[in-house]
C-alpha cells in the first residue's frame, strides 16, 4: 500500500486537482507542501490536530512540510465559514501566538536539517504596495467568480467588508510566494478553504504559465475537525496549562461510538489494518477498547508516553470505583473563598470550570447530574464544606478534585 493509498483509505482526502501527479509526488517523497495556521490564540487546539498528524505522516514518507503561520492574514480574518467579522489583533499578540505555535508543533514535525520550515506570511504581505497588488494580483481574479463561492455568499447576507473580501487574494498570493521562494508544489486545507486554494493554483498558472506545477488537496473532515474539541468549558487545547493531560485523555475517551473508528483512522498512527479489524469486530461496549486506544495514542502524541500512562491509570482508577486521583484535574481553594468554612455548590462548580455560570450549574444540579464524593446533590442551595480531598462529579464521566490551600 502506497502512502497516497493509505491517505485515501483513512478517509483523509476529499477532493483534489491533478490526482495522478499528486500521488506520484507524495509516494516518491518529493512533495513540498504547506498548510496554513492563523495565530488567533496562544495555543493550538484539537481542531488543528488533523493537519498536524497529516504533516507528520507525509514527512515520515520523505516529503517536506512548510508550516505557514498567518501573521499577515490574521490581521484581516478569513470569512470562510463565519457569519461575523473576526476580532482584530495587535502585531505583538500575533507574534506571541506564532512563537507558541512553533514550540507546540515541534512535537509533531521534525524541523532539524531543513526537513521542515516555518514561514510567516507577514514577511511578504506587510510589505506589499497597494497599487502593485491591484495591478499584478487583483487583475487575475474575477469578482463574479469570487462571489459565486459559498464562503462569500454566507457573509454577503450580513455584510462582507472589503477587508475580508481581500482574504482570497492574500491566501492565493501565499501559495504564489511559497511556490517561487521554496519550490512549494502542493497545498492542503479544509473543505471550507477549497475556493481560496483553487485561487492560489490559478494565480500561479496565470502568472507563471500553464506549465507551472501547483496542486491542491482538501482534507475530508477539516471543517468537522474545527468543531472537534468544543466543550462547555471552551476549546480542548494542546497546551497542558490550558487542558491538562488527564482532561485531554478524557475528551478522547468520551468520543461518541459513531466517531471513535473515524478518529482512529484520521488522527492516529495505529496501523490501518488493526483499525479496520476493530471496525469489523467491536460493537457496543466493546468500542470502549477502541476509545481507550484512541485516548492513549493521542495523549502520548501531544504530551508524551509518561503523561498518557498517568492519565490512563487515573481514569481507570476513577471509573473503576476508587483508586488514585493524583492526575485528576484539580482546583485549590483559598481559605478566603470560604464563608464559615463553606462554599455554595453552584459557585464551586463555576470556580472549578464545570459550569460556565450559576444558571448552568443550577440546571445540572436540578437534573441530578452532580455528585459530591459520590453523593448525588439535587438542591441548588446546597453548601459544601471542603475538608481534605473532595471529588466533584458532573454526569458519569467528568471528575474534578477540590483541595483547600494550606
Amino acid at each position: 500500500m502506497t502512502v497516497f493509498e493509505e491517505l485515501k483509505r483513512r478517509g483523509l482526502i476529499a477532493q483534489m486537482t491533478d490526482e495522478a501527479e499528486i500521488a506520484e509526488l507524495i509516494n516518491a517523497g518529493k512533495a513540498t507542501f504547506y498548510i496554513g495556521f492563523d495565530p488567533t490564540a496562544d495555543s493550538l487546539h484539537v481542531g488543528h490536530f488533523m493537519a498536524l498528524c497529516l504533516m507528520k505522516r507525509l514527512q515520515m514518507a520523505g516529503n517536506k512540510p512548510i508550516v505557514l503561520i498567518g501573521g499577515g492574514t490574521a490581521m484581516i480574518g478569513d470569512p470562510s465559514g463565519r457569519t461575523d467579522m473576526r476580532k482584530m489583533m495587535t502585531v505583538e499578540t500575533i507574534q506571541h501566538n506564532v512563537d507558541c505555535f512553533k514550540k507546540q508543533m515541534s512535537r509533531f514535525i521534525d524541523f532539524a536539517e531543513d526537513k521542515a520550515i516555518v514561514v510567516n506570511n507577514a514577511d511578504w504581505l506587510l510589505d506589499l504596495n497597494y497599487m502593485e497588488v491591484l495591478r499584478d494580483v487583483g487583475a487575475c481574479f474575477s469578482v463574479n467568480r469570487m462571489l459565486s463561492h459559498e464562503c462569500y455568499k454566507q457573509r454577503m447576507e450580513r455584510g462582507l467588508t472589503f477587508l475580508e473580501f481581500n482574504y482570497m487574494i492574500m491566501q492565493s498570493y501565499d501559495f504564489y510566494q511559497l511556490f517561487q521562494k521554496y519550490g512549494c508544489n502542493m497545498q492542503f486545507g479544509g473543505d471550507d478553504q477549497w475556493a481560496n486554494m483553487l485561487g492560489g493554483t490559478e494565480l500561479i498558472r496565470r502568472k507563471l504559465g500553464k506549465d507551472a506545477y501547483a496542486m491542491t488537496i482538501t482534507l475530508l473532515l477539516n471543517s468537522e475537525g474545527k468543531k472537534m474539541g468544543k466543550t462547555e468549558k471552551g476549546a480542548v487545547w494542546l497546551d497542558a496549562e490550558k487542558t491538562s493531560p488527564y482532561e485531554f485523555y478524557q475528551y478522547w475517551r468520551n468520543v461518541s461510538d459513531d466517531d471513535v473508528i473515524k478518529c482512529l483512522k484520521l488522527l492516529t498512527f495505529v496501523p490501518i489494518e488493526q483499525i479496520e479489524e476493530m471496525e469489523r469486530t467491536l460493537k457496543g461496549q466493546g468500542l470502549n477498547q477502541a476509545k481507550e486506544l484512541l485516548a492513549y495514542e493521542l495523549t502520548a502524541l501531544v504530551h508524551g508516553r509518561e503523561a498518557a500512562e498517568k492519565a490512563q491509570e487515573a481514569a481507570k482508577a476513577v471509573f473503576g470505583g476508587g483508586g488514585s486521583s493524583e492526575n485528576m484535574p484539580t482546583t485549590t481553594l483559598k481559605p478566603e473563598e470560604l464563608t464559615d468554612g463553606g462554599i455554595g455548590l453552584l459557585s464551586l462548580m463555576v470556580r472549578a470550570g464545570l459550569a460556565a455560570s450559576n444558571g448552568e450549574a443550577r440546571r445540572l444540579v436540578q437534573q441530578g447530574g452532580v455528585s459530591v464524593n459520590d453523593e448525588k446533590i439535587t438542591d441548588p442551595k446546597h453548601v459544601v464544606y471542603p475538608q481534605g480531598e473532595m471529588i466533584l462529579r458532573k454526569g458519569k464521566k467528568v471528575f474534578h478534585k477540590i483541595l483547600i490551600e494550606a
